[in-house]
């Protein structure tokens, strides 16, 4: 595997080229006023199935739905805000894939446009469920645009080999309940991070691909159990390795709270392919 170059060296390292989210909710219940700011971080299957929700867990792994987006909780965190990484692809540090014809889309493993690449490893259904974390209710028509590294730890866009390249990263507005949905391939481990996911939450489509005001940034973490199937198989070299010098308790991103708010529910197997699910409070 060819490691990205200072992949998620946290929000120190990142704070000078990247953006951050603009709204401090808990301060406002003490009078200040909500701030912006800067921040950052980092990034059709050729013939697989996509795994659907009824798919038997693997053993371990929790299988737990996500919350109803109609159904009132009371208990919708927000998501915490993550660094986007040195790769985003949003024009806030080099590339910006949101603004191209084809962006928006569910099936991301296949390059769009003039590319042709097709990312491989094994099949990985995502589901987001956007919800407003003060009101408890779907965001219904809010964007997420969503992206990854491959099997090889590598970003399209960015990375040497496959600067070409721009799979793995894809937009879809939300519907009626909140619920986003891509199709992808399992993300490798690379040195220093713990297997993770990268997304942007907007206010609406048109908002999402003229690359304008993001409402959240934040990150999914995938299980562990999972990972460790996945990365026992070909075309994931160094994974086993990367994940085993790293935790959620120690990664410089997840270990705040030691991910607790954004481990991902997971069910599948490597043969049936994996489907990771998060409710985003915004």
């Amino acid at each position: 595997m060819t490691p990205p170059h200072e992949h998620d060296l946290g929000l120190v390292h990142d704070l000078g080229t990247l953006r951050r989210r603009n709204v401090l909710r808990l301060l406002a219940g003490v009078g200040f006023a909500a701030m912006a700011g800067c921040a950052t971080d980092d990034s059709t299957s050729g013939g697989s199935t996509s795994p659907s929700s009824s798919s038997p867990s693997s053993s371990g792994t929790t299988s737990a739905g996500t919350p109803s987006a109609t159904t009132s909780t009371g208990d919708v965190d927000e998501i915490p805000s993550e660094t986007a990484g040195p790769f985003p692809g949003d024009g806030s540090n080099g590339p910006n894939v949101l603004t191209e014809s084809g962006i928006v889309r569910s099936d991301i493993t296949k390059s769009f446009g003039s590319s042709s690449g097709v990312a491989e490893g094994v099949p990985l259904t995502v589901e987001l469920v956007v919800l407003d974390a003060d009101k408890d209710t779907a965001l219904a028509g809010a964007a997420v645009y969503l992206w990854h590294c491959d099997a090889q730890g590598r970003y399209s866009l960015y990375d040497t080999e496959i600067t070409d390249e721009n799979y793995l990263r894809g937009v879809q507005a939300a519907d009626a309940n909140g619920k986003v949905t891509f199709t992808t391939v399992f993300p490798a481990a690379y040195s220093g991070r713990w297997p993770h996911i990268h997304f942007e939450v907007y206010a609406s489509l048109s908002e999402a691909t003229a690359a304008g005001k993001i409402s959240a940034t934040s990150q999914l973490a995938l299980p562990e159990e999972a990972c460790k199937a996945v990365y026992a198989t070909s075309g994931y070299d160094g994974s086993t390795q990367n994940l085993s010098r790293t935790s959620l308790q120690n990664d410089n991103v997840f270990g705040d709270d030691g991910g607790i708010h954004q481990l991902a529910s997971m069910s599948g197997s490597v043969q049936e392919g994996y489907a990771a699910r998060l409710t985003v409070g915004v």
